[in-house]
């Protein structure tokens, strides 16, 4: 049986993908996601250089890579700001993307005509991209279509801001990752999945701590501890920009539960 996550070799823009590559399991439909392109009849084509990635058990191929801008594909989590409330959507920045993603009011568990949420610009929110099309402005969702229930998205506390090297004290801060990262975070079922371990190294070293990850490359950090939160942005962005191995993370980790104690 085949593993349910395989990595292959680099991929070129424009390369032939042999079709063993490619999941195809019956009763799913393929999923598509960053870095590839469809050709009718059944050819895909990557649009940009990195790792090809398949997952055999969502029957999900992609390409991973760190640079470039995000792009919204449906299905993402993303971390985005209020900009402002117009009618009956929220317009949210996801950041480098240059239009605004579309919130409806609605799409929030139990809102209503009467009762919708008051979000000021500025505000973060934890969302879900129900709709992308190169043609038109994504949409988003706090609330999943099936439950009816926020499922850990909506708002992000009270933080207001958000930077590439993290930004906004209170109730939280966003940090800046890429893109390869915030991928990797999300997509891993457990800490040694894509050799990221620096998040539950920090929670066995007694950091009291929340995060919500953006497939736009932010990551939220929550905590009663301001030196904790300044210690988890730091370990995730340092083991991204120099893309530390698992024992190195844990050296790290080791360095900064020392500092703040």
């Amino acid at each position: 049986m085949a593993a349910e996550t395989q990595r292959t070799p680099f991929v070129l823009p424009g390369d032939r993908i042999d079709h063993s590559l490619i999941p195809s399991n019956p009763k799913k439909a393929l999923r598509l996601g960053p870095g590839l392109r469809h050709i009718p009849p059944n050819e895909l084509v990557p649009t940009v250089a990195g790792q090809l990635v398949t997952d055999w058990r969502k029957n999900s191929i992609w390409v991973e890579y760190n640079g470039g801008r995000y792009i919204p594909s449906q299905g993402d989590l993303v971390i985005g700001t209020v900009q402002k409330t117009s009618g009956d959507y929220l317009y949210v920045s996801l950041g480098d993307y240059t239009s605004n993603a579309l919130l409806p009011s609605l799409a929030f568990e139990s809102a209503s005509k009467k009762m919708r949420p008051n979000l000021a610009p500025g505000q973060l929110v934890y969302a879900r991209v129900s709709l992308a099309n190169r043609h038109m402005d994504p949409e988003l969702e706090c609330v999943s279509p099936a439950t009816g229930k926020a499922d850990g998205l909506g708002p992000l506390g009270n933080s207001t801001n958000t930077g590439g090297a993290g930004a906004g004290m209170g109730m939280g801060m966003v940090y800046g990752v890429s893109l390869g990262m915030a991928r990797r975070l999300l997509m891993r079922r457990s800490a040694e999945e894509g050799g990221v371990v620096v998040l539950e190294e920090l929670g066995a070293a007694g950091l009291a701590f929340e995060t919500a990850v953006g497939r736009n490359g932010r990551i939220w950090v929550n905590s009663e501890s301001t030196k904790t939160v300044l210690a988890v942005g730091r370990a995730v962005q340092e083991t991204d920009e120099k893309n530390l191995s698992v024992e190195q993370q844990k050296k790290l980790v080791r360095k900064l539960a020392k500092e703040i104690s």
